[in-house]
């Protein structure tokens, strides 16, 4: 089946391009249907948040920047619509950080893992995690094969980057004592509620948002990024992201009009 092709010239065309890349990762066995659904959910609140990354978003991704720069043993854990979204972006990331990648699925099977591990591999990972029997340890407070580790990646970790909703293996991971950085464009899901630091912003825009500000922090010293890290707090974040949403669906029923709202943006 051939993709679809979208004009530039499409008022929604940015927005197409993203879901023919899932449909695309669809095809080739890497996303899951329900990980379709997931986009779609998301995608309305990247609406309520005006397509764009706001000021919010961007100190978030700052104190994750410099926690991942500062943690001894970071993982960054793709799922098929991360890697579909962002391959790239999680490989120069990686490099940045020196971070390790690995594969958790919650729809886990050896044809899905292997198919984004080939995709990573293609956008310049040396090593990708989790893949089949090397997901061999278990996080017992989870019930989905995403509690399904790698003893070498996400077990050991002390920060971990979930770039999409995951909250019941947030909400584990933060138990077990370490720091989880999420990108969640719904600061009401329990994985925006969960993590360390939430980034509330779609995927696309923040990954290599994250990577350029990694790479620009670098040449700081430790304490001065671990007082970046620790300074964040998730709760105002959160409470921001929410009352921004809350001002724009304000303006919208003043307006009655959504795209007037995006026209401004």
């Amino acid at each position: 089946m051939k993709q679809t092709k979208i004009s530039r010239r499409h008022p929604r065309a940015a927005s197409l391009m993203i879901r023919e890349r899932l449909v695309e990762g669809s095809r080739t066995g890497m996303v899951a249907e329900a990980g379709l659904l997931a986009h779609g959910r998301g995608e309305a609140f990247d609406y309520l948040l005006g397509e764009k990354t706001s000021a919010n978003a961007l100190k978030a991704i700052r104190a994750a920047a410099a926690l991942l720069l500062t943690a001894n043993h970071p993982v960054i854990s793709i799922n098929g619509n991360a890697a579909a979204l962002a391959a790239k972006d999680v490989v120069v990331l990686v490099k940045e950080v020196n971070a390790k990648i690995e594969v958790n699925l919650f729809h886990r099977s050896l044809k899905r893992e292997s198919a984004i591990a080939q995709l990573l591999h293609e956008a310049g990972a040396e090593e990708v995690l989790g893949v089949g029997k090397a997901a061999s340890a278990k996080i017992s407070e989870v019930a989905s094969e995403r509690r399904r580790v790698d003893p070498n990646g996400i077990l050991i970790a002390d920060v971990v980057l979930v770039p999409l909703e995951d909250g019941d293996r947030t909400e584990a991971l933060v138990k077990m004592g370490k720091s989880v950085i999420a990108i969640d464009l719904n600061p009401l899901s329990r994985t925006a509620q969960f993590a360390t630091i939430t980034i509330v912003d779609n995927i696309v825009r923040a990954m290599p948002r994250l990577r350029k500000i990694a790479k620009e922090l670098r040449s700081q010293d430790k304490e001065s990024l671990r007082k970046l890290a620790s300074s964040f707090d998730n709760k105002k974040n959160l409470s921001e992201a929410i009352t921004m949403i809350n001002k724009r669906l304000a303006a919208l029923a003043a307006k009655g009009t959504f795209l007037t709202i995006l026209e401004e943006s």
